[in-house]
């Protein structure tokens, strides 16, 4: 059985009790239930350059029985997951890092004996999913994870990035037939077969969040001169060495705290493996030098996205990135600009092909850009196929480059690099990330596959600084054709280094560690360069688990791009170092007996991402529609239906589905908006029907209890929104007001009086009365 849990609305407040003897302390306790997760908490130390942190997750479950968690949530995407453990009164197991069909294995049949157990699995480089199941009516379990990963440093400066949420992400695809493979409300496609597993249902906007976040970063400068340390998009407290965001933050935003430090220099560490083996793990950091040599002439690309996820400030932001970039551009440069959603479009003035970068034209690009809104679905395969194709033919003597700016917010993410990578060739990928939680991990994937920066911009305030970033990197690298000596199988060594951010190469050696490593490659006027950095020991495990994260993501990205021989080698490497990967899970089990095995499985869902503007009913933002709100927290909820402006209304069996976690049946695949004509709107005639449906069954429930009669409201007002989503005209106006009074909430016995006598108007043709509509809200 699932449960679909959401938070309070606002009315429902005056009844919350706290700390009650059947749900522990600090428990949310309503009528409704509550939502599993109550805390989320960060503990960070940065040492340096490198940040070592524990995450913890505490559940609570206050219904009669005993409950299994899921909750998706992200990751930083260059860490390396290297320890779990879950906690339960005075118990605490220590988790087994396993093969991953192993560790579910292992999970499903502790849980079906009654034991406690939770598992944790890798979705993308930064998605990942937790199931805590059999936690007992009235009891606490918290989950923790250790993490260590690098900062990144540029121009002087060390940014901590901890993501908190999982945003709506763009699903394309044919939707598969039979079961899904996860609990989100996306269906799986043949182009992402497990979009279930990463679209977790999101928070209705405006509802509270019960979760406490906690945050605090220790901070070591290790020897470095620190400066200012900031934080973006989280207010926060320095009490010493730590900085710590204040009570009340939500979790609806990446953390993002920078460091500005001084002095930073070139430098190897090696690291010799514990086990008597004869190897080690070596670091490399090398600062870039300083050029004078002139740019080489350039033919770019830019790519920008206006899909629907990018409304609001993102939009804004987006456009003056790139015309800053179209501004960068010189008259010995060619360019073109291309902007896309579901449809991909260029200024009518400056043709399909690359043009010189003259005032006229740079002119037009930008006016072009002016006039951007936000719309549509992320279709990111065909504008980045068309761009790179359009680089192919560039002269030896100058440099190809591609530029994207987006929030990078897809859910496809290995096809669209599987199906781009052969055509990347010299051309050199940057991409903008602009979001306050950005798909950090799918724009530093696609970077790196084109030796490329990624730069992420979480605020609009933090737009200027960032563009000046960008215009030093895409005019070109300094140094090119970099070769590292001793050189490493895994992971593929940085090419190229650029203005103002140090190469950071990670490697492994047998035998006793080097003296000495050596970087040489070509400077941008053809000079050879070369810097040789003394090497010096050290016994930081960081190290090591550092590159094992990195050899992984390297050997995931050539498996998602067709080299499917490579799975036992991401298992071998992955279970060798004790790093998590997407072949492998960390699972703990209780010993304890706790349960009869029977559980009630809840799916956390996650706030809507800071800055997101609510998504209109005609706007498909998502293929086959928006994404789910949870919004019925009953155990007899509704299947999340999607919708799309360019397809008919749902037919009847699938608007109705809610016993039991039932899904609603797989709908028809559809053609994504502007490659097929709209079709007509629906009379109310045809949906006549379906809201005779909806009549029979409130009919048939008229006896339930009162909380459960107010879950099936909120149900059928997820419906009604669909029904009249986009539609205009009187004959809707009595279904559009009932869903503003349903929404409003109010006395469970009046709305569905109220509910039944509107809809048994609509299906008799009667038109709402408008004064008694007023005096309703009285």
């Amino acid at each position: 059985m699932t449960l679909s849990v959401a938070p309070m609305k606002t009315g429902e407040a005056d009844r919350v009790g706290r700390t009650t003897e059947d749900a522990g302390v600090g428990a949310l306790r309503t009528e409704r239930g509550n939502l599993p997760l109550e805390l989320l908490d960060v503990r960070a130390s940065i040492t340096g350059l490198v940040g070592r942190t524990v995450v913890k997750a505490g559940f609570v479950n206050t219904h009669d029985t005993a409950l299994e968690a899921t909750y998706v949530f992200p990751l930083p995407d260059r860490a390396a997951v290297t320890g779990m453990k879950m906690t339960a009164g005075d118990r605490t197991v220590a988790a087994d890092l396993q093969e991953r069909a192993q560790a579910r294995q292992t999970y499903d049949d502790a849980i079906a004996a009654g034991n406690r157990a939770s598992i944790v699995e890798e979705e993308r480089p930064d998605v990942f999913t937790m199931r805590v199941g059999n936690i007992p009516a009235g009891e606490r379990v918290v989950v923790e994870l250790t993490l260590v990963g690098p900062l990144v440093f540029e121009d002087g400066a060390a940014t901590f990035r901890f993501p908190l949420v999982v945003a709506p992400r763009y699903v394309p695809g044919t939707p598969l037939e039979g079961p899904s493979v996860g609990d989100g409300h996306a269906q799986d496609t043949d182009l992402v077969p497990d979009a279930s597993r990463i679209t977790p249902p999101v928070l209705l906007p405006g509802f509270p969040n019960p979760v406490e976040l906690g945050i605090a970063v220790e901070i070591d400068p290790a020897g470095l001169e620190l400066g200012e340390v900031r934080s973006s998009l989280h207010t926060v407290v320095t009490e010493g060495t730590t900085v710590s965001v204040t009570p009340g933050e939500n979790v609806d935003r990446d953390f993002v705290l920078r460091l500005a430090y001084q002095g930073n220099s070139s430098a190897v560490v090696c690291v010799p493996d514990l086990d008597d083996s004869g190897e080690g793990t070596y670091q490399l950091t090398v600062l870039p030098p300083e050029s004078e040599a002139p740019v080489r002439p350039r033919d770019v690309v830019l790519l920008l996205d206006r899909s629907g996820s990018m409304s609001g400030w993102k939009m804004v932001a987006a456009r003056r990135a790139a015309a800053r970039i179209v501004d960068t551009l010189t008259a010995d440069d060619t360019f073109s600009v291309i902007t896309f959603d579901d449809r991909v479009e260029r200024p009518a003035e400056l043709g399909s092909g690359l043009v010189t970068a003259t005032d006229r034209h740079r002119f037009r690009a930008v006016e072009h850009l002016a006039a951007v809104r936000a719309r549509g679905g992320t279709e990111m395969y065909e504008p980045l196929r068309q761009g790179l194709s359009a680089l192919a033919d560039a002269g030896s003597g100058r440099d190809p480059v591609l530029v994207l700016v987006t929030d990078g917010q897809v859910g496809n993410e290995d096809q669209v690099l599987r199906d781009i990578t052969p055509l990347i060739n010299r051309t050199r990928i940057h991409a903008v990330g602009i979001d306050t939680a950005v798909n950090a991990g799918f724009l530093g994937r696609l970077a790196a596959a084109g030796a490329g920066r990624c730069e992420l911009v979480e605020s609009e305030d933090r737009l200027d600084e960032a563009m000046t970033h960008i215009q030093r990197r895409i005019g070109a690298p300094v140094v090119t054709d970099v070769v590292v000596s001793p050189g490493s199988d895994l992971p593929r060594l940085p090419t190229a280094i650029y203005p103002g951010v140090p190469l950071v190469a990670l490697g492994r050696y047998r035998g006793a560690a080097p003296e000495s490593c050596t970087v040489r490659g070509k400077t941008r006027d053809g000079a050879d360069w070369e810097e040789t950095v003394a090497v010096r020991e050290h016994t930081s495990s960081a190290v090591r688990s550092q590159w094992a994260r990195a050899a992984l993501r390297d050997l995931e990205d050539r498996y998602a791009a067709g080299d499917r021989t490579l799975e036992s080698s991401i298992v071998r490497t992955s279970l060798r170092f004790g790093v998590l990967c997407r072949f492998t899970a960390f699972v703990a089990v209780d010993e304890r007996v706790v349960s009869d095995g029977t559980v009630h499985r809840v799916v956390q869902p996650v706030e809507q991402p800071a800055g997101w503007e609510p998504q209109a009913p005609g706007l498909p933002m998502f293929a086959g529609g928006p994404p789910a709100f949870a919004a019925a927290p009953s155990p007899f909820a509704a299947a999340p239906v999607s919708f799309d402006a360019a397809m008919p209304p749902p037919a009847p069996q699938a608007l109705h589905a809610r016993s039991g976690g039932r899904s609603a049946p797989k709908q028809a695949p559809i053609a994504p908006p502007g490659s097929m004509p709209m079709p007509p709107a629906a009379e109310p005639a045809d949906l006549r029907e379906v809201v005779t449906r909806e009549i029979g069954r409130l009919e048939q429930d008229a006896a339930l209890p009162s909380w459960e009669r107010r879950d099936l409201l909120a149900d059928l007002a997820s419906r009604l929104g669909i029904l009249v989503g986009g539609r205009t005209g009187p004959a809707y106006e009595p279904l559009r007001a009932l869903f503003a009074e349903i929404t409003a909430g109010g006395d469970v016995d009046r709305l569905w009086a109220r509910t039944l006598e509107v809809l048994r108007g609509f299906v008799a043709g009667k038109t709402a009365e408008p004064e008694r509509r007023r005096r309703f809200w009285r």
